[in-house]
């Protein structure tokens, strides 16, 4: 059912590009403007949250509209920023008052929420996604994850061809590489008693694909990797040919029935083309980047999620 609404809000940095690009599409496409929020103003900027007989009342001293919202995109926030004091243990106290309280009061809003926070934090953990992904159809590379550096060896050494590493988290740390494990690299497994390490078969590919979902709608971008750099990880050559491209139907209906189980109505996801003619599944970013994508094949990528927040439906005319 359509669902129209002129209330937006924009949780995100300030400084976030595509932040900035969905609200200059939703005032040129929609006719509105986006209240935006960057966690980090609060508790610099005050905020009260007030529960009577007559409902509810939130108000952030430089915001306005806040009861208004009626659809929210929750897009790579920071936590709040608290000034620090003399006791560590006092810091951690006024960081846990501040957090409770801006998500707290931000989250009791009945909005539409891409993505609900709840669902995105449960679904950012990668293995909850592979064993998601498998249980929904996707073919997955064989994988360890594991902090134990015999374990991590064993594995290696057990496999018949090459085994990538990739990190298993989803911070804000530098930009981390995934590689093919080499022989020297062997005896530097003791590192990741610290650092749980994923460790995958390596997938001969045909190409990658990166898909935009949007609530049902599924933007699919063929990368030709293996004609640069990026031939083991993608992200490390946009030289490469980018083109438009539609997942087979047994695909498709994998891709929905895990982010279904996710309960993500946003994210991007990429796959692998084996070239043994395989789908491999790889990751679900619920934050991840698309605009590149939209550059590089022209389509209408922030016109869908900007319809999504505003009419409940990502879909775009004429496409």
């Amino acid at each position: 059912m359509e669902r129209a609404t002129d209330a937006v809000l924009v949780i995100s940095e300030s400084d976030d590009l595509h932040a900035d690009a969905m609200a200059a599409t939703l005032r040129e496409q929609h006719g509105l403007d986006p209240i935006r929020l960057d966690l980090r103003e609060f508790p610099t900027e005050t905020g009260s949250f007030r529960l009577d007989k007559a409902g509810t009342n939130r108000t952030m001293s430089h915001l306005h509209g806040l009861d208004d919202v009626r659809a929210v995109w929750w897009r790579r926030p920071h936590p709040c920023r608290v000034p620090s004091g003399v006791r560590a243990a006092d810091d951690e106290f006024r960081q846990a008052e501040c957090d409770g309280f801006i998500q707290g009061m931000l989250w009791s809003i009945p909005a539409y929420w891409v993505n609900d926070p709840a669902a995105e934090r449960t679904a950012a953990r990668k293995i909850v996604q592979l064993e998601t992904a498998q249980r929904a159809g996707f073919t997955i590379p064989e994988t360890l994850i594991t902090n134990d550096p015999d374990e991590a060896r064993s594995f290696v050494e057990s496999r018949s061809g090459p085994v990538v590493y990739k990190r298993t988290g989803t911070g804000r740390g530098e930009f981390s590489e995934t590689r093919i494990i080499t022989r020297p690299d062997l005896g530097r497994l003791v590192s990741i008693r610290s650092t749980p390490t994923t460790f995958q078969d390596y997938v001969e590919a045909s190409c990658d694909l990166r898909v935009v979902w949007v609530d049902g709608v599924e933007w699919a971008v063929r990368i030709d990797s293996q004609a640069g750099v990026g031939r083991v990880d993608s992200r490390l050559d946009t030289s490469v040919a980018f083109a438009p491209d539609r997942l087979p139907a047994s695909v498709s209906k994998s891709l929905a029935t895990l982010m279904g189980a996710l309960g993500l109505s946003f994210g991007v996801v990429d796959l692998r083309l084996g070239t043994d003619g395989e789908y491999y599944f790889l990751e679900v970013n619920p934050q991840g980047q698309f605009a590149y994508l939209e550059i590089k094949t022209g389509l209408p990528l922030f016109t869908s999620l900007a319809n999504l927040l505003v009419r409940g439906d990502g879909s775009v005319p004429g496409w």
